[in-house]
């Protein structure tokens, strides 16, 4: 657009003006007459003029004409320029920007995409009923505990399993102790009167797949005793990896629970997010 504008106003300059102010020039004949005749800038012939007094309101014009060009050309030229200082911020935009201002919800579909290209892990197979014996006894609510893999949010279940291997390389081996957990289980262990959980049926990421209970295992016996000493290391590396995974770690919370993980963020936004 400027160099458009730039274009029009050399040529009307340049071009336009001096073909036609004209230079009158006055000559005498051989009879005593006198004749007007005008002589043109960039032409080489002369043009005759009968009347002189056409000249006057030609050359108005032309001022005019140069005079409203001049005051129309500079808000033209401002707007272009404006214009295009515009555009090019625009154009260039997505080069400059930094992670702090990418919204939330991009953030997270790449981290879906990243989390698909990656590997995906297989369940372990199920431990045998003898290596829960002595959980189940210190706690009985675990002999109906629900340990499918398959009930869990997929996208949760490989995060979880690349938890695992790592507390694995730590030298501290974990099993899924309860995964999906049903409502109405949930109500009862709710209503327990051992303080077991807070959160009443449909209330607790258990129910949607996106929360589990994991137990350090040790000379294949799964050991739950928060008084074992080694079992208490292996839940502090539990909640240090699930802090560099981006979970909440039960043990962080005022009522303790050492095994549980779950996805973090708040039951509506995570359930908005899967639809």
């Amino acid at each position: 657009m400027l160099l458009i504008c730039t274009i029009i106003w050399i040529g009307f300059r340049f071009f336009y003006t001096k073909t036609h102010i004209n230079k009158a020039l006055t000559i005498k004949t051989k009879n005593g007459k006198t004749e007007h005749h005008l002589q043109t800038g960039w032409q080489t012939g002369l043009h005759y003029v009968t009347n002189e007094a056409r000249l006057q309101p030609t050359k108005k014009l032309i001022e005019t004409i140069k005079k409203h060009f001049v005051i129309a050309f500079l808000p033209v030229f401002s707007i272009s320029l404006a214009a295009s200082s515009v555009a090019l911020s625009l154009l260039f935009s997505n080069l400059h920007k930094t992670e702090e201002f990418i919204p939330n919800e991009y953030k997270h579909s790449s981290r879906i995409k990243l989390t698909l290209q990656e590997e995906q892990l297989a369940p372990p197979p199920p431990l045998p009923p003898e290596a829960f014996r002595d959980a189940i006894s210190e706690q009985p609510r675990l002999n109906r505990a629900d340990r499918s893999w398959d009930k869990l949010d997929a996208a949760f279940v490989q995060t979880v399993l690349r938890l695992m291997a790592r507390l694995e390389a730590r030298g501290y081996p974990m099993t899924l102790l309860e995964g999906y957990r049903s409502p109405e289980r949930q109500d009862a262990l709710a209503g327990h009167a051992t303080l077991v959980t807070k959160a009443k049926g449909g209330q607790s990421k258990h129910q949607y797949g996106l929360a589990v209970d994991l137990a350090p295992v040790r000379n294949g016996k799964v050991v739950i005793s928060e008084r074992d000493p080694w079992a208490m290391r292996a839940y502090q590396a539990l909640g240090e990896e699930a802090a560099a995974a981006a979970l909440t770690w039960g043990g962080n919370w005022s009522f303790k629970d050492y095994g549980h993980i779950e996805r973090s963020g708040s039951l509506r936004q995570l359930l908005a997010r899967k639809q």
